[in-house]
């Protein structure tokens, strides 16, 4: 297992290319025992973002997944969590997530806080390898998907998993109508 094809993608299981992930995703993805259930794959990581690798490789914008860090306040205590959503929507940052995180007003962490606070690199970030107290919020769409591409921690590859994995996700929640449908462009 662990060798996905999806468009002009064909994955190695993650244990024959350990250099691909990021080492808190390694560690997460150790931990869990997935080496030999997710694909990874190395890019350009000029392709790395959504559009790009789906123009790239021939994807359908439903087969890729994007992690967001979000944070809010509540008695001053600040609160964070993590949004996988398909490319297809956008994370429901002003009403679900505000909710699940109890909080007055929700927002994206800045790019350098979000690579700061999970170690990853700006285009890369992933569910897999976040800090453990962070809740993992995961659209229910993602979750039913039979492949999904997410990010490995770095710009220069990308993981495909069954999207049902990632709600295995120590702190995961699979959210329904976390993904909000995405205006067209």
């Amino acid at each position: 297992m662990g060798v996905f094809t999806l468009g002009g993608l064909t994955t190695e299981p993650a244990a024959s290319r350990t250099d691909l992930l990021a080492p808190a995703t390694l560690a997460a993805v150790e931990a869990l025992g997935w080496l030999d259930r997710v694909g990874v794959v190395e890019i350009d990581p000029a392709v790395s973002d959504t559009a790009a690798t789906q123009e790239r490789f021939g994807l359908d914008a439903s087969t890729l997944a994007n992690c967001v860090v979000v944070g809010g306040k509540r008695e001053g205590v600040e609160r964070i969590a993590a949004c996988v959503v398909l490319a297809t929507t956008r994370a429901d940052v002003n009403s679900t997530v505000k909710r699940m995180l109890d909080v007055r007003k929700a927002s994206f962490l800045p790019m350098d806080r979000a690579v700061e606070l999970t170690g990853m690199e700006y285009g890369g970030i992933t569910p897999i390898g976040l800090p453990a107290e962070w809740p993992v919020l995961v659209d229910a769409r993602v979750a039913a998907s039979d492949v999904v591409i997410i990010g490995s921690g770095v710009r220069r590859s990308k993981i495909l998993l069954p999207g049902a994995l990632l709600g295995e996700l120590s702190g995961a929640q699979v959210v329904d109508g976390l993904g909000a449908e995405a205006a067209p462009r």
